[in-house]
C-alpha cells in the first residue's frame, strides 16, 4: 500500500470496513508486524544503555578527581566534564585520531587487556608548557613531540592512570599501569578493528586552552565485569560497610601523620621596662615548682604530664602519666 491513498482507494477501504470484509484489528496487527529495526552486523551493539550510564557515572567521578589533581599540579584554573559515552568500533575510534597524537596505552589490571587514553595535542603542549613554568597559552603549532616532552608528559600520565582506581572501586579493584606512549595511531592496535569499544569523551579546559581527553575501553576487556556495570549494582555498593582493610589503611595513615608536641615550663609576668633591661645571664623566675609535673600538649590538647631532663646531651621530657580527663582545648 502506498503512503498516500487516492480517493477511490479510500472509498473502497471504507466499503470493505462497512461490509466486514476487512477487520480493523487485522490492520493494526499487520502494522505492528511490519515494523522492523535496522541492525548492523558489522558493528553489533554489545553494551546496554544501563551499562553505558554506569560508565558515565564512573568517569564523572574520574573527571572530578582529575580536575582537583590538575588544578593543584599545574596551579591554574582547570575544568573537566564528561561530554559523551558512546559505543563504536575500534576502527571508527582509530580513524578519528589526528596525527601527531598522544596515546597512552594502559594495562587495565587485573582485567586482561589494555585501554587507550587519547589526549589532544593542544592540551598536551599546554601541560608541558605549564610544567616548564610557562603561562600555558594557546599554541596552534602542530609538530611531533620531542623525547624530553614525552618524558615530561609520561610523568603526568602515570598520575592520571593512578586516579582511575577510586572511581572504579565499586565495580573492581583496579591496578592500572601505564605501559607506553605512542604518537602514531597505527602503532596502537590493542584489539581488532571490528571490536566493539566504549568511548568516553571528556572536555578538558586548562586556563583559556580547551581540548579533549578520550578514553577507549574495548568490550572484550570489561566483558567479565559487565554484570556489575549496572546502576542497580552501582548504587547498592555506594554505601558499603567499612572493612577491616579500610580501618588498617586509615590507621596506617594516622600513624605516619606528624603532630606538634608542646611542653609548658611555667608562666610569669614582667614589665616592658624589665624586658628591655634583660642582659645575658639574667634569670627569669617562673610560677612553677621544679618538682612539679609539667603539662604536655599534643596540638592544643592537654594529653600527658612529665618531668624535664636530658637524654644524650639533648633537652628531653619523661612522660609520667596520661591525662585522664577528656580533651581540653588550650586556653
Amino acid at each position: 500500500m502506498s503512503d498516500i491513498l487516492s480517493q477511490n482507494e479510500i472509498d473502497a477501504l471504507l466499503n470493505a470496513l462497512n461490509t466486514g470484509e476487512v477487520d480493523v484489528v487485522d490492520i493494526k496487527e499487520d502494522q505492528v508486524e511490519g515494523k522492523a529495526k535496522i541492525y548492523d552486523f558489522k558493528s553489533p551493539k554489545k553494551l546496554a544503555k544501563d551499562q553505558l550510564k554506569t560508565l558515565q557515572i564512573i568517569h564523572e567521578n574520574f573527571s572530578r578527581t582529575l580536575n582537583t589533581f590538575l588544578s593543584g599540579y599545574l596551579r591554574t584554573y582547570v575544568k573537566t566534564e564528561v561530554l559523551s559515552v558512546e559505543e563504536l568500533s575500534y576502527y571508527e575510534f582509530s580513524n578519528s585520531i589526528v596525527n601527531p597524537a598522544l596515546l597512552a596505552i594502559v594495562d587495565f589490571c587485573p582485567l586482561d587487556g589494555q585501554i587507550i587514553m587519547d589526549i589532544s595535542s593542544i592540551i598536551a603542549f599546554t601541560l608541558i608548557d605549564r610544567i616548564l613554568g610557562g603561562q600555558g597559552e594557546k599554541n596552534q603549532e602542530s609538530r611531533p613531540f620531542t623525547e624530553i616532552e614525552k618524558t615530561l608528559i609520561e610523568n603526568v600520565l602515570k598520575q592520571l592512570t593512578s586516579l582511575m582506581v577510586d572511581p572504579w572501586e565499586n565495580v573492581i579493584e583496579l591496578e592500572p599501569r601505564l605501559d607506553k606512549i605512542e604518537t602514531n595511531s597505527q602503532f596502537a592496535q590493542i584489539v581488532s578493528p571490528n571490536e566493539t569499544t566504549a568511548l568516553i569523551t571528556l572536555n578538558l579546559k586548562i586556563g583559556e586552552v580547551e581540548g579533549f581527553l578520550n578514553i577507549c575501553i574495548p568490550h572484550i576487556i570489561i566483558e567479565p565485569i559487565l554484570p556489575k556495570l549496572s546502576t542497580t549494582f552501582w548504587f547498592a555498593n555506594v554505601s558499603k560497610q567499612t572493612t577491616e582493610m579500610d580501618k588498617r589503611i586509615i590507621e596506617k595513615r594516622l600513624i605516619n601523620s606528624p603532630v606538634n608536641i608542646n611542653v609548658e615550663l611555667g608562666h610569669t609576668h614582667i614589665t616592658v621596662e624589665e624586658f628591655l633591661g634583660l642582659q645575658l645571664g639574667d634569670v627569669i623566675a617562673l610560677d612553677s615548682n621544679i618538682n612539679k609535673e609539667l603539662e604536655i600538649r599534643v596540638g592544643n590538647k592537654r594529653k600527658y604530664y612529665g618531668i624535664p631532663g636530658s637524654m644524650k646531651n639533648k633537652v628531653a621530657i619523661k612522660i609520667t602519666r596520661v591525662e585522664e580527663r577528656r580533651d581540653e582545648p588550650y586556653e
